[in-house]
C-alpha cells in the first residue's frame, strides 16, 4: 500500500508488517520519518506534525542551511550543510559539486518497473516515483519504492538524469540512504575467504563510518553485499533488524555511519572508489536495486523475509519452485584428466543410484589440459574427446541421463587463439605485464563485440549439442582496471559496464535457450547475490565440500538467501579441501539443505555405499519441496554451539524436516545442549516425528524440545517430521 497525504504532504508505504513514513517538508526537501513495525495510515500525520516539523524547524530558511546535518534525508546531499557522507556526487564543467535537493513531484504507479539490463524486482503491487531537483545543476533524481502487501521487503533504487545541455560527471551514485533516529545497534556482516563464505560477524557499532565493500568487480568471497543493522541482545526469535542486500553482483558498498547527533544513517550501492561515469545531456542513470527488510522478530524473521522475496519476486518464476537435477559434476573425480572410457563408468553408476544429470567441467575445451590455457577457445579438445561431445550425450541418453556442461564466459588466457587474436580484449594497459589470477585474465565484457563474441561461440556449442544444464563459472577477482576500448574520461565506468555486459550475455543466453537450467558459480561462492539469483536459480555455495565446513557455509548463506539457491553436492573423503573424513551419512544429510548433488567418482563407491547413495537420492526427492518453498528456522549454531542444527518447516506447518551435525564430540557441551527446540512449528497441531516413533505437540516441541542424539565428531542425524490428523 502507497498513499499520499496532501495536506501534511506524507508519504505511507505500507507491507506485510512494516511501514514506511516520509514527509515533503516546507523547505521542500524529502525527510524521513519512520521506518519499522506496521503502523496505521494515521500515525504518519502525527509523525509529520511531531518529527517533520523539527526537521524543518532545523532548515526553516536558507540562512540556515549547516542544520542540514541535522536532517533525516531520503537522499543526502553534498556541500550544503550535510556532512555525513552523500548519496550522490555531481561534478559540473566548472569542478564544482555541491548540491541541495528539492521535492518536485511523484506519481504511484500499479506494478514493478521493468529495468532494462539490470536485475530488477519482477512483480510487486505498488511502485512510488519521487522526482527530485537539484538547486544549483541540471540534474533530477528520481527515487523509486516498490512495495509489495504480502512481502517483508521494501525495495530501492535511484535514476539520475541530465536534464541540462552540457555533460556532467557522477562520482558517486549510491542506490539508497535511510536515517535512524537512534545507534543503539550492532552490525551484522557476511565475511570470509575462498573455500570459507559468509560467517556471520557481529561487532558493536561505533561512531563514524564503517564501511563493507567489494572493489573486486564481483560481490566476492569475502565480503557478501548484506547487512544488517541488530538492536542488542537480538536472537533468532526476537529483537529488532533492519536488513540490506544489494540486487548487484559487481563492485559494491554498504556504509553505516554513526553521527554526534546521535543517529545512524545506512546507505549502499555501486563502489565509489574509482567510480565516475559521464552523463550526456538527456541521459539517465539507473543505480542498482537494493532491498530492505524490517524483522520484529529477530534474525529468523529476517531471513525468512528476504528468502520469500528472493522466491517469489527475483528469481525466474520458471525455475524458482520448480524440482531441480539431481546431479553429479566429474570435477573432483577427474579433474581435467578424462576421456571417455573415464567418464563413462560415472555415467552409468549414476543411472543406476537414481541421478538425474552428468555435468561435465573444465578441460574440454581448445587444448586445456591445465588452467595455464584454452579459455576463450570455446570449442571441443578433440585430442582428449575425439568424436566431440556427442559420444557423452549419446552415452547419456542411453542411460536415461540429461547432459549438462562446464563453461566460463569471462576469462581468456594468454595462451588461446582468442587471446592471440585480441590482446586487447583483455582488461589491462597494453604494454604492461598484466595481474594473473589461476594463469587467467579477465575478458573485458564493457565491449560490446566481446560480449557478442562470446554469445556466439556459446550459442554454437548449446546449439549444435543436446544440452540442458549449464554451469556459469568465473575463477578470479578483476585487476588492471583499464579498458582499450573506453576513452580516458571513461575509465572510471570500467566495472559497473562490465557487469552489466555480464548481465546482457546471461540475458540473451536464457533467452535463446529456455531449455537450459543455468547455476551461477565464481571460484565457489564467489559471486552469491540477489543479482546473480536473477538470472540463476541456484549458486555453487562454495568450492569447500567438507560437510564439517558446509554446515557454517550455509548457515551464514542463509541469513539473506533461501536454501533452495543453495548449490550443495556430496564429496569423495577424505575431503579433496581439507583432507578431513565425515561419513557418507552426514555429508548426504548436509547437502540436503539445499539444491543437492554429488561430486565424486561414483565408479570408485562400494556396493554398500551405493545403496547409502540411492537412498539418499530417494529420499531427498521427497523432502525437496521443503528445500524449494519451505521456511528455514536455524536451531542450534555450528559457530557457538557443537552441534549444527536447521529445520525446513512447511508454509501450512504441515510437514518438517531436521537435520543435524555434531560438530565435535564433548560430554560437557552435550549435558548443555541436550535439548533441541524445534522453534518453528504451529503449537496447536500435534506432530509424529518418524525416525523417533514420538508423538508430541508443536507446543512441547517448540518450548522444550527433543533429546539430541549423542554422537562422535562429525555423526548426523535427520528427523521427519509430519502433522497427525
Amino acid at each position: 500500500m502507497i498513499r499520499f497525504n496532501q495536506t501534511t504532504k506524507t508519504f505511507y508505504l505500507r507491507g506485510k508488517d512494516y511501514a514506511y513514513v516520509m514527509c515533503v517538508g516546507k523547505a521542500e526537501y524529502l525527510l524521513h520519518l519512520y521506518y519499522g513495525t506496521a503502523i496505521r495510515e494515521s500515525d504518519a500525520e502525527y509523525l509529520a506534525e511531531k518529527v517533520g516539523s523539527l526537521q524543518d524547524a532545523a532548515c526553516a530558511d536558507g540562512g540556515r542551511d549547516l542544520h542540514a546535518n541535522e536532517l533525516w534525508s531520503e537522499y543526502p546531499s553534498y556541500g550544503r550543510g550535510d556532512y555525513h557522507e552523500p548519496c550522490v556526487l555531481i561534478e559540473r564543467k566548472d569542478g564544482a559539486l555541491m548540491s541541495r535537493f528539492r521535492y518536485v513531484s511523484h506519481e504511484i504507479k500499479k506494478g514493478a518497473p521493468d529495468v532494462k539490463g539490470m536485475p530488477h524486482v519482477r512483480k510487486a503491487d505498488e511502485t512510488l516515483t519521487i522526482v527530485l531537483k537539484d538547486d544549483f545543476s541540471s540534474t533530477q533524481i528520481y527515487l523509486h519504492y516498490i512495495v509489495g502487501e504480502t512481502s517483508e521487503v521494501l525495495v530501492r533504487y535511484t535514476e539520475i538524469k541530465n536534464v541540462g545541455k552540457e555533460s556532467f560527471y557522477i562520482k558517486k551514485a549510491l542506490s539508497f540512504a535511510l536515517d535512524l533516529p537512534d545507534q543503539a545497534f550492532d552490525l551484522f556482516r557476511l565475511e570470509g575467504n575462498p573455500t570459507a563464505e559468509r560467517a556471520p560477524e557481529i561487532t558493536p557499532l561505533g561512531h563514524g563510518v564503517t564501511k563493507l565493500q567489494s572493489l573486486r568487480g564481483a560481490s566476492s568471497h569475502q565480503m557478501n553485499p548484506f547487512a544488517a543493522l541488530l538492536r542488542k541482545k537480538v536472537t533468532e526469535t526476537a529483537g529488532e533488524c533492519y536488513g540490506v542486500q544489494l540486487i548487484y553482483s559487481g563492485s559494491w558498498q554498504i556504509t553505516a555511519e554513526v553521527g554526534n547527533a546521535g543517529t545512524v544513517r545506512l546507505q549502499g550501492g555501486i563502489n565509489e572508489t574509482a567510480f565516475c561515469w559521464k552523463l550526456g545531456a538527456g541521459e539517465m542513470f539507473t543505480t542498482p536495486q537494493v532491498t530492505l527488510c524490517y524483522s520484529a522478530v529477530g534474525l529468523g524473521g529476517l531471513s525468512r523475509g528476504f528468502a520469500d522475496f528472493l522466491r517469489e519476486c527475483v528469481i525466474d518464476p520458471k525455475y524458482a519452485k520448480q524440482i531441480r537435477p539431481v546431479l553429479v559434476n566429474n570435477w573432483e573425480a577427474t579433474y581435467f584428466d578424462f576421456n571417455y572410457e573415464k567418464l563413462f563408468p560415472i555415467i552409468d553408476e549414476a543411472a543406476k543410484l537414481g541421478i538425474d544429470t552428468f555435468v561435465l567441467d573444465d578441460g574440454w575445451l581448445g587444448k586445456r589440459n591445465w588452467d595455464d590455457s584454452s579459455l576463450g577457445d570455446w570449442f571441443v579438445n578433440t585430442e582428449k574427446l575425439p568424436q566431440g561431445l556427442i559420444p557423452i550425450i549419446a552415452h547419456c541418453k542411453e542411460k536415461g541421463l540429461k547432459f549438462g556442461l562446464w563453461f566460463e564466459p569471462e576469462m581468456i588466457s594468454e595462451n588461446s587463439e582468442l587471446y592471440r587474436l585480441h590482446p586487447d580484449w583483455a582488461i589491462g594497459k597494453q604494454g604492461q605485464t598484466p595481474c594473473r589470477g589461476r594463469n587467467q585474465l579477465v575478458l573485458d565484457f564493457s565491449r560490446r563485440e566481446v560480449v557478442d563474441y562470446v554469445f556466439g561461440v556459446m550459442s554454437k556449442i548449446l546449439s549444435e549439442n543436446e544440452i540442458s544444464y549449464v554451469k556459469w563459472d568465473m575463477n578470479r577477482s578483476m585487476s588492471d582496471f583499464f579498458s582499450s576500448a573506453l576513452a580516458a574520461e571513461q575509465q572510471g565506468e570500467l566495472t559497473h559496464r562490465y557487469i552489466l555486459g555480464v548481465y546482457e550475455l546471461a540475458e540473451r543466453l536464457k533467452s535463446a535457450f529456455p531449455h537450459i537450467f543455468f547455476e551461477g558459480c565464481a571460484g565457489g561462492g564467489g559471486r552469491f547475490d540477489a543479482g546473480m539469483l536473477y538470472y540463476f536459480p541456484q549458486i555453487w555455495t562454495s568450492d569447500n565440500t567438507d560437510a564439517y565446513d558446509r554446515a557454517r557455509i550455509q548457515w551464514g548463506t542463509s541469513y539473506c538467501y533461501p536454501v533452495s539457491a543453495m548449490s550443495c553436492h556430496v564429496s569423495a573423503c577424505p575431503n579433496h579441501q581439507t583432507g578431513r573424513s565425515v561419513s557418507l551419512q552426514t555429508r548426504g544429510a548436509v547437502a540436503s539443505l539445499g539444491a543437492t548433488g554429488y561430486e565424486l567418482d561414483l565408479s570408485k563407491l562400494s556396493a554398500g555405499e551405493e545403496e547409502e547413495v540411492k537412498a539418499q537420492i530417494a529420499a531427498y526427492k521427497k523432502i525437496e519441496p521443503l528445500v524449494l518453498s519451505g521456511d528455514l528456522y536455524r536451531l542450534s549454531s555450528p559457530f557457538e554451539q557443537t552441534y549444527f542444527c536447521e529445520m525446513l518447516v512447511s508454509k501450512d506447518k504441515t510437514q518438517a524436516y531436521v537435520v543435524g551435525e555434531q560438530l565435535r564430540a564433548d560430554p560437557n557441551g552435550y549435558y548443555k545442549e541436550s535439548y533441541l527446540r524445534l522453534t518453528g512449528l504451529a503449537e496447536e497441531k500435534l506432530y509424529f516425528i518418524e525416525e523417533l516413533n514420538i508423538t508430541a505437540s508443536g507446543a512441547i516441541l517448540a518450548n522444550f524440545g527433543l533429546l539430541l542424539p549423542h554422537l562422535p565428531d562429525y555423526g548426523s542425524f535427520v528427523w521427519h517430521i509430519g502433522e497427525v490428523k
